[in-house]
């Protein structure tokens, strides 16, 4: 008998090291790649708010999804983003458009007390996903307010990159589709740099004119006093 036991030991064991190892398998985790954008220079160029950015819900997750070619989405098994994925989306952003615009002024909204931004955009980034055999899409749309409140740009972008097919390549595509967005953003937004100053309202001038006396009132006409003329009759005459 104890020769039948000890190989039904070892095979035991031996699944239950293969599950071991199938459920501590090692997960890569990914961030966007920013690329190479320039550092920029200007400390007095142009004043860029840039945000609020919204970000569809499906992508405020960990989890890496990957299209399928119905559609569908489903988890990654073998890679997750490293962080918020919406924090890596506004940091690539921020760096390319202050890189392209040569300006250390582009900031993040909430801006902080004081800063006056020169136009504001307002993104929306509704899709940004990939699959093995699905390129990877960017699908956004962006406003930009002017520091009068016009609205000077409104524009819905929908951009498309090819992959080899790994999670990996699947990523850096997703990177270079947010850096081709801040490209088109940048490019729209320099003709907003030369705006003119807003003009102070005019102030209202003192007249120099004479002011003119108040009307007299009308003069009530004068109704003559009756005096008596003595005759054998009073008469009176007015």
């Amino acid at each position: 008998m104890t020769v039948l036991r000890l190989p039904l030991f070892l095979l035991l064991a031996g699944f239950l090291g293969l599950a071991g190892c199938s459920v501590h398998q090692p997960v890569s985790l990914y961030q966007l790649d920013s690329g190479s954008p320039a550092q920029p220079a200007q400390s007095a160029g142009m004043a860029v708010l840039l945000g609020p950015v919204l970000i569809a819900d499906y992508l405020q997750r960990e989890t890496l999804l990957q299209r399928q070619p119905d559609g569908s989405l489903q988890a990654s098994t073998d890679g997750r983003w490293a962080g918020s994925l919406s924090s890596d989306i506004n940091q690539l952003l921020l760096r390319q458009v202050a890189g392209r615009l040569d300006s250390q002024r582009v900031v993040l909204a909430p801006a902080t007390q004081g800063f006056v931004p020169d136009v504001q955009v307002l993104l929306s980034i509704t899709r940004l996903d990939s699959g093995e055999s699905q390129p990877a899409i960017l699908d956004a749309q962006w406003r930009l307010i002017d520091r009068r409140g016009q609205v000077r740009d409104n524009r819905i972008v929908h951009l498309q990159e090819q992959h080899a097919g790994g999670t990996a390549a699947q990523v850096q595509a997703q990177g270079v589709l947010l850096q081709r967005l801040a490209e088109q953003l940048s490019v729209a937004l320099k003709p907003l740099a030369n705006q003119p100053p807003i003009a102070d309202a005019p102030r209202s001038k003192p007249s120099r004119e004479k002011p003119t006396a108040p009307a007299e009132p009308e003069k009530q006409p004068k109704i003559p006093m009756a005096s008596p003329i003595r005759t054998d009759m009073e008469v009176f005459r007015f």
